[in-house]
């Protein structure tokens, strides 16, 4: 499956939109669902080119099995205040926002991210391991339940090296990893494991976009510190199958988002009351 076959899909419009900030890419779009908020981080290697317009049909398909869907845009590579530290700063900002725009809490929402958006997915998750003053880390943090990496870029030193899309990574931190050494160690999921969110992994073995690769080694990392992870390998699948919803791929992400707020502490809700 190509990235021409994910843009061909065709979505209902949301059904409300929201402004996290003042910037042309602090945009929301909600497709109302339950009580329960999947929080939906597109990717596109973080390049200006790919906006949230691909993730729609896969934000509207999980509205309709009952949950609220949230989809963030952020500014890109390309885009002035894209890539370091703004792309990182604008997904956490958004998030953090979403108790006020959204109304949702640490027990009832999950980040959900595709390719690049899951490396912001994982990293907006494992802020709770930044120092005072790295990027994303304001005073009132909002916690997840869990994220969901879908075909993450999850190891960036590695990505780097794999020079994926010719030379993503180079661009979204400005250089190689043997010259901004602090940077990487701030922007890369895999060296802040454990996150306090449960983090269930799902990749293709056919994926010839992301590498299989990545999510092991995650994977492998954040159990050997003592995280709570999960992963789902899933055979004869490629890249873009994870967030097309008429792909037999669809049913494996729908479980990925079950175990993420399946995490110990989920309230689940009672009777016609919302879990809080």
């Amino acid at each position: 499956m190509s990235l021409a076959n994910v843009l061909s899909l065709r979505a209902r419009p949301a059904d409300r939109i929201e402004h996290y900030g003042t910037g042309s890419e602090h945009v929301l779009e909600m497709w109302h669902g339950g009580e329960k908020t999947a929080v939906v981080v597109h990717g596109g290697f973080w390049a200006a080119e790919y906006d949230r317009s691909h993730i729609r049909p896969f934000c509207a398909a999980l509205a309709d099995q009952g949950y609220t869907t949230v989809a963030v845009e952020y500014h890109r590579v390309g885009q002035h205040a894209g890539g370091w530290p703004g792309t990182f700063t604008d997904v956490a900002a958004a998030v953090d926002a979403l108790p006020r725009l959204v109304g949702s809490r640490r027990e009832t929402t999950v980040l959900v991210g595709h390719s690049a958006g899951g490396h912001l997915a994982l990293w907006t998750a494992l802020r709770d391991q930044l120092p005072d003053g790295g990027p994303g880390v304001p005073g009132n943090r909002t916690e997840v339940k869990g994220v969901v990496s879908l075909a993450g870029v999850c190891d960036l030193v590695d990505g780097h090296r794999r020079n994926l899309d010719d030379g993503a990574v180079h661009r979204l931190l400005g250089g190689p990893p043997d010259g901004l050494s602090a940077r990487y160690r701030l922007a890369d999921p895999i060296r802040l494991v454990p996150s306090a969110a449960r983090c269930v992994l799902v990749h293709g073995d056919q994926d010839d976009r992301v590498p299989v690769s990545q999510s092991v080694r995650f994977h492998a990392a954040a159990l050997a510190q003592g995280g709570d992870a999960r992963l789902m390998i899933l055979p004869g699948t490629g890249h873009f199958e994870l967030i097309d919803p008429t792909s037999a791929a669809f049913d494996a992400v729908l479980d990925a988002v079950r175990t993420a707020f399946s995490a110990p502490g989920y309230l689940a809700p009672t009777g016609s009351e919302s879990a809080k």
